[in-house]
């Protein structure tokens, strides 16, 4: 296929809350843009997007899936990512890598606490975004509400560029505020094509008075529009759309559609609305990172001209293939057979194979340039956050920072052959996804595995005994504790002296241990002057600081918000060695925990428990026993009131059973880590007892 000008590639997420229909809609982009023949559905098992058996057995989205769809002549490049919480990796390196994003709303939920998250991620990277609410079709579906909430809980800017025509079971379509025209779809051609024709009569007043809104909307954000426009000259449909075009580019606003994806109404106008508004590699910043070797900022101009540059942003294991990289191209263009060097570890990689992915097909490629977003097999050295590029022309462009695990999970091999499995599972599975973490416990002899949550755990461990056929035990998930200390230790003097005949070993290192910001993680500072130890020796001392930080001093959970300075020390010119030094620091810090009257922290989660109103009380009742802080209620529908509440993870470990008891099967609730808090000391008595 000929390469498409880089004005005509659009690089798109569809993001959202679980269940707000993102595959749905992906579903019927590839249908209506000629990728699939039949349409598959979600909840019968059979959506291109989702290949994974996971993904089919419980009808959701586990890892994005990128696929490429053809529409008015330009190439859309398009990745359906996770709505779960347990998955938001996922969506925050697929916005990483992206131009711009469809958000997908619930129209009876409206704004849910996933979509704020994926807002949030959406903002921080810069993405520009258009909305679609979705849903208009069922029962409690409100266009306007969603509206608000977009404006209440997200702090957006949107402006509705269509109108709903009915809601509910009666909704057949849109009127598109731009031309003045009503689109319609049709049950028996699957909504292959839109109906045109006049608003109805019932609709008229309403549609002029929103493109009247919609109008001046556009029109305050370019100062010559708005001067023709309070003198009264007409404003031509793309005039406005251009002006539109730009606005919402920089965030000024976002255009706001409506349909029903399941129900096949509304699919195309969000495909014309991508071509129409969210911008191309060219219309994006150049990519910024910095030189490897001296640290000064560089650029890299969306060009095939300029010098390569990609960002991996995903690893997949395929058991045919092997491991598959996918990357987004910022500059230049590389061909199959051709190398590059990953800018972090300096080591040479070839493009064996590029291919272009379909879901879970694949074509191969000659070729990638600027814009493209592509996989390669093949990649020895090279994982997630990895910058690949030019070996004359190196750059290292921002990694991706990932959230830290918050519940583990042991897991034992039941053979000698599983344990050599286990461990090519284990590693493959860790190279995909970067919130799984692997560590062995040297007390227990086990294996514990640490994810974001029950469900992300209970696939990764479906997909080891599945894909890989490991045979093991599995134990009941627990809470990753954290630890820190509550007050400064001004100096920790230690020696540590070895006589044994020959050299012995020597080192003396003196640290100042105190707490560090909330989510500072650990800060290690050299404030050494006048040489008392040797420069080669200070990075062994910061060695043995973290591996006393990986086991905490109350009940050997990680060390987190320390902040330690080397403030002095002395050297022996033949016994002081490496070795010597970082078993210092490790003594020192060891003590510094000890005096700093460490106390355990537990991972705090934001609640949200969506209920029928007759049982608000209970429900509010229970999560107040279950040591949570309510923080506020709101009415979601007539008669339906949502719950939100800072409760420890500890206590919602089978939350989903409780719920149901409670609510004879009417609530749900989704929950979202938050921040690490100090547990009391009955409680954290009681954990020290169970490590014991």
């Amino acid at each position: 296929m000929s390469r498409f000008s880089l004005d005509k590639i659009r690089n798109i997420g569809i993001i959202a809350h679980i269940d707000a229909g993102k595959t749905t809609t992906t579903e019927r982009i590839l249908y209506y843009t000629g990728r699939i023949h039949r349409i598959g559905e979600v909840h019968e098992g059979t959506a291109t997007m989702d290949h994974m058996i996971q993904e089919q057995e419980r009808g959701i989205t586990i890892t994005s899936a990128a696929t490429t769809i053809y529409w008015r002549d330009n190439q859309i490049n398009i990745i359906d990512t996770p709505g779960h919480i347990d998955f938001t990796a996922e969506v925050q390196r697929s916005l990483r890598v992206l131009d711009g994003g469809v958000v997908v709303f619930d129209a009876v939920a409206g704004v849910e606490p996933q979509s704020e998250t994926v807002w949030r991620q959406a903002d921080e990277y810069k993405v520009p975004r258009i909305c679609f609410v979705n849903k208009m079709d069922r029962t409690g579906a409100n266009f306007e509400r969603t509206i608000g909430m977009i404006v209440d809980r997200l702090n957006g800017n949107p402006v509705p560029i269509q109108l709903p025509i009915g809601s509910e079971a009666d909704f057949i379509g849109s009127v598109d505020l731009f031309t003045m025209q009503a689109h319609t779809w049709k049950v028996d051609d699957l909504g292959a094509a839109a109906a045109i024709g006049p608003i109805p009569a019932n609709l008229v007043e309403e549609a002029e008075l929103a493109r009247e809104v919609m109008v001046e909307k556009i029109v305050e954000t370019d100062e010559e529009l708005t001067d023709r426009y309070l003198n009264g000259e007409n404003i031509e449909v793309a005039e406005l759309r251009s002006a539109l075009r730009k606005a919402t580019i920089s965030g000024a606003i976002t255009p706001v559609m409506c349909g029903t994806a399941l129900r096949n109404k509304g699919v195309q106008p969000v495909l014309d609305a991508i071509v129409y508004y969210l911008p191309s590699p060219i219309e994006v910043p150049p990519i910024e990172g910095i030189h490897p070797d001296t640290n000064e900022p560089e650029f890299r101009p969306p060009s095939d001209e300029a010098p390569f540059a990609a960002l991996v942003f995903k690893i997949v294991t395929d058991p045919y293939v092997g491991k598959l990289a996918y990357f987004r191209v910022y500059s230049g263009k590389i061909e199959a057979g051709g190398s590059a060097i990953n800018a972090g570890n300096k080591r040479k990689e070839r493009f064996g194979r590029i291919v272009r992915m379909n879901a879970d097909s694949r074509e191969d490629l000659d070729a990638v340039y600027a814009g493209d977003i592509a996989a390669v097999l093949g990649l020895k050295n090279t994982f997630t956050g990895d910058t690949l590029c030019n070996r004359n022309y190196p750059i290292l462009l921002e990694s991706i920072d990932f959230p830290e695990p918050v519940i583990s999970l042991a897991i034992e091999p039941k053979t000698n052959l599983d344990q050599d499995k286990m461990g090519i599972a284990l590693r493959a599975l860790a190279e995909e996804d970067p919130t799984f973490q692997v560590r062995f416990d040297d007390q227990t002899g086990q294996t514990v595995l640490y994810g974001m949550g029950e469900l992300h755990l209970d696939v990764l461990v479906d997909r080891m005994l599945r894909e890989f056929k490991v045979a093991a035990n599995v134990g009941k998930p627990r809470v990753a504790y954290r630890e820190t200390i509550t007050r400064e230790v001004d100096r920790v003097d230690m020696t540590f002296k070895r006589q044994t005949g020959g050299s012995g070993q020597f080192a003396r290192v003196i640290l100042k241990v105190e707490p560090g910001e909330t989510g500072s993680g650990f800060e290690f500072v050299d404030a050494i002057r006048g040489g008392s130890i040797p420069k080669e020796f200070i990075p062994p001392v910061e060695k043995g600081v973290i591996e006393a930080l990986s086991s905490g001093v109350k009940a050997g959970y990680p060390v987190v918000d320390v902040k330690v300075t080397l403030v002095d020390g002395s050297f022996h010119e033949v016994d002081s060695s490496e070795m010597a030094f970082k078993v210092a620091g490790s003594m020192a810090m060891k003590e510094g925990l000890e005096r700093g009257r460490s106390i355990i922290l537990e991972p705090l989660m934001e609640v949200e428990a969506v209920v029928p109103e007759e049982y608000v009380g209970d429900v509010i009742g229970n999560l107040s026993a279950s040591r949570g802080l309510i923080e506020g209620m709101e009415m979601r529908l007539e008669g339906i009131q949502s719950v939100r509440a800072m409760v420890p993870l500890a206590e919602m470990f089978g939350y989903a059973t409780r719920l149901r008891s409670m609510t004879q099967g009417r609530g749900t609730f989704t929950m979202e880590f938050d921040h690490y808090a100090p547990v009391s000391e009955n409680i954290a008595a009681d954990i020290v007892r169970g490590i014991a």
